[in-house]
């Protein structure tokens, strides 16, 4: 257990490389659990990690991977013992924090939560951060009002992780949606997801100058941010609410009053980072549970540590679809 292999970027000549090496255990940072890592997973935020990105990780050499799913090894609390099987995403893991992408990290006991009954180690990063992200996104757009039988939920950025879930989840929840994408090929893949309609990425990107656009959109989940993000918001139903939880298209967008004064939308904001503990454990243990996604295995593609680095290209690219499962014990 003195050594273990990760994924790790570092800089060479002005450009960051990732190649796979073996590291120390006594590298990891102190922290109170130390866990052997099973799975993690790809996310946006860490292709930005491995891509060199200061405003998500300001040191290297660095191990990329905000999720993690593993076996504890070591743990110096009584919350959490030996072979307990737990769940870590968010918070510093992955960003400043040595993260997934290694079999072993080390990390607060306030970081880490006990795996639900209802949800493998695999399953878990299935989901990862993404899944709980699109669970927040819809546990939000519900606490404003949101029901099934109000018309269409329009999803964005919907080949994406967050996307791909969210749609899979609001299909299995009753709800009637739309998928928005750039990428026609993927019908086929959306609608087994649960879409009902296709809507074309330039409609979303056509209209920026208007104050307002038609009602449309009984809900909203928002990825990518944005001008698209603005045109979400002026073409909600009055009263209906968009959960914000990405910005892959920007993070500005053309801003007017009108429709909240005049529609009485709502623009709710999501973050699956930093919220509380207590409400990651809740919102976990819904998704094993009422809100557990069947057929979670066709929205991904599984990888090994070797065969991370280009699937990161891809990620980085606009040109992954669905999830990105890493395994780490074969590495």
């Amino acid at each position: 257990m003195t050594h273990f292999k990760a994924l790790q970027v570092h800089e060479q000549q002005g450009s960051f490389v990732s190649s796979v090496v073996e590291r120390r255990v006594d590298e990891l940072p102190a922290g109170e659990v130390l866990i052997r890592v099973h799975y993690s997973s790809l996310n946006y935020k860490d292709a930005l990690s491995a891509s060199g990105n200061r405003g998500v990780t300001r040191e290297y050499p660095h191990t990329p991977g905000i999720d993690a799913s593993g076996v504890v090894a070591e743990s110096s609390v009584s919350e959490f013992a030996v072979g307990d099987e737990v769940i870590v995403t968010g918070y510093d893991l992955g960003m400043n924090t040595s993260g997934g992408y290694g079999q072993y990290i080390r990390v607060p006991a306030a970081w880490v939560i006990k795996r639900p009954a209802g949800l493998t180690l695999r399953e878990a990063m299935l989901l990862g951060t993404a899944g709980l992200t699109a669970a927040l996104c819809v546990d939000k757009l519900e606490r404003a009002g949101l029901e099934a039988d109000q018309g269409p939920v329009l999803v964005t950025g919907a080949t994406g992780g967050v996307g791909s879930i969210a749609i899979a989840l609001l299909s299995s929840l009753g709800y009637e949606v739309a998928a928005v994408t750039g990428k026609a090929d993927q019908e086929a893949f959306l609608r087994a997801l649960g879409a009902s309609h296709i809507v074309e990425r330039s409609v979303l990107q056509a209209g920026v100058e208007k104050a307002l656009l038609k009602e449309q959109w009984a809900g909203a989940v928002d990825t990518v941010g944005g001008d698209i993000l603005f045109n979400v918001v002026k073409s909600l139903r009055r009263g209906a609410s968009v959960a914000c939880c990405g910005l892959t298209a920007g993070v500005n967008f053309q801003a007017s009053v009108l429709p909240f004064i005049l529609r009485g939308v709502n623009l709710l904001g999501v973050d699956s980072v930093e919220i509380p503990l207590v409400a990651k454990a809740s919102m976990w243990d819904k998704l094993s549970l009422q809100w557990k996604i069947p057929h979670l295995d066709e929205l991904v593609h599984e990888v090994s540590l070797q065969e991370l680095p280009k699937a990161i290209e891809t990620t980085l690219a606009g040109k992954q679809v669905g999830r990105v499962l890493v395994r780490l014990q074969d590495a």
